[in-house]
């Protein structure tokens, strides 16, 4: 079971997360870092696959309940 499934069946996640061994996501979306490393960035992408929301200046400490605001808002 890959890593991401692992994580969000131990956490009891009901939302899909994205695993990027490759790299591949993070180029598209502009948030690989010339180190080989993704920036912290969060973006909520709705059904349609449209980019509903960007929080590239992601805190830790909040990032949950910031993101529960959004999504609420977004009903």
């Amino acid at each position: 079971m890959p890593v991401a499934k692992d994580f969000a069946k131990q956490h009891n996640l009901n939302y899909v997360l994205l695993s990027d061994a490759s790299h591949k996501v993070a180029s598209a979306y502009g948030v690989l870092m010339p180190i080989g490393l993704a920036s912290r960035v969060t973006f909520v992408i709705d059904r349609e696959g449209i980019i509903r929301y960007i929080d590239n200046k992601v805190n830790v400490r909040t990032h949950g309940a910031d993101l529960e605001k959004v999504l609420a808002g977004m009903k």
